[in-house]
């Protein structure tokens, strides 16, 4: 299953950790949109940034 990323609020003045997740998921910039494998881990860190990202599948 593949599903669609697309970061919708700022990692400014976020931990380092989620500045980390996100660069880890592909997304750099605001409203970044990348497309990737629902594996469990990817799906553990889009749970960690839920709150910066907005989740839809393909």
């Amino acid at each position: 299953m593949v599903i669609k990323i697309t970061q919708v609020k700022s990692g400014i003045d976020r931990s380092e950790r989620q500045k980390q997740t996100l660069i880890a998921l592909g997304l750099k910039k605001l409203n970044a949109v990348k497309e990737v494998e629902a594996t469990p881990q990817i799906l553990g860190m889009v749970k960690k940034v839920s709150h910066l990202v907005k989740v839809e599948t393909v």
